[in-house]
């Protein structure tokens, strides 16, 4: 694989941020941040896009895959999509501070 359609790959594998109240916790305390990935989306490609996109160091990938609900609409029974999700840990940065991610556009 070339390195052009290698970054375009990392750039595909983040789909977006996971923000609820459990995500939140779990990145105050831990550290980490929540993404919802591409379902065929691996770790090392998951650390990649974090460390391209964002310019961090990361230090661990956990993924989930996470099963879509049953629905009805009527008498009509469906089912959401399966989804996978990550909790990307981060390293310390050098001075020992705490790193974030901002998802705020940057100019």
């Amino acid at each position: 694989m070339s390195p052009v359609m290698d970054k375009q790959r990392l750039m595909q594998v983040l789909l977006a941020p996971q923000v609820s109240e459990k995500s939140t916790f779990v990145g105050e305390k831990n550290n980490q941040y929540v993404f919802r990935v591409a379902a065929d989306a691996t770790k090392p490609e998951i650390k990649a896009a974090v460390e391209l996109m964002f310019k961090t160091k990361v230090k661990s990938v956990q993924v989930t895959n996470v099963k879509g609900k049953d629905k009805r609409f009527g008498r009509f029974e469906g089912r959401r999509r399966n989804w996978k999700k990550a909790y990307v840990s981060l390293l310390p940065g050098p001075d020992g501070k705490k790193q974030e991610i901002t998802f705020q556009a940057q100019e």
